[in-house]
């Protein structure tokens, strides 16, 4: 294992600032902070207020209540908001199904206790695990390709054959937007 991945590893464990990561090492701060700023350059870390955090970890408040996405760093709207509760408590939270689907992937598996997010219909909470998803449809409520949460599997084929796009569970719909978003399909934001 390399040093930057170790420290990686050490960050999620705790390990959060250079100095202590110098440390743990037995090297001068100068080098840790090259291999934090590669890392920052590989989008894979932040540095926020002399605390490291992995990028999933990193959304901002920029108003009461009001956080940025983990993934896209837009601001998350309650209504769309996909929400991973991890060990000890965190929360890494996403704009849209879209963004969350695909910080899935960059989350240890191990490390997720659960993960909420909100029927598109009717505004109700539920598991991202148990949702149906509706991907690639022309309604687009925020990021592109869209992926559109359901709690049920019969509310999603509707939605589906009013919109466009196929319905598929979450680990369909994890595969599915990666697969998507490699093939270049252009990505909207809107603002």
């Amino acid at each position: 294992m390399t040093r930057k991945e170790e420290i990686v590893e050490l960050i999620t464990q705790g390990l959060r600032n250079v100095k202590s990561l110098a440390q743990h090492f037995g090297v001068s701060l100068m080098t840790i902070y090259r291999d934090v700023r590669e890392l920052e350059k590989e989008g894979r870390i932040v540095r926020k207020h002399g605390e490291l955090l992995l990028r999933e970890e990193a959304g901002e408040v920029l108003e009461e209540g009001v956080t940025t996405c983990a993934y896209c760093t837009k601001p998350i709207e309650k209504r769309l908001e996909f929400t991973y509760r991890l060990r000890r408590g965190r929360l890494v939270k996403a704009c849209c199904a879209h963004c969350g689907l695909l910080l899935y992937k960059n989350l240890k598996e191990e490390d997720i206790e659960a993960c909420m997010t909100w029927d598109f219909i009717n505004c109700k909470p539920m598991s991202c695990f148990s949702a149906w998803y509706v991907l690639g449809s022309s309604a687009m409520p925020c990021c592109s390709p869209s992926a559109i949460a359901f709690t049920s599997k019969e509310d999603a084929e509707k939605f589906s054959r009013g919109f466009g796009g196929f319905v598929v569970d979450f680990e369909g719909a994890v595969e599915g937007v990666e697969k998507l978003m490699r093939r270049g399909t252009a990505v909207k934001i809107s603002l």
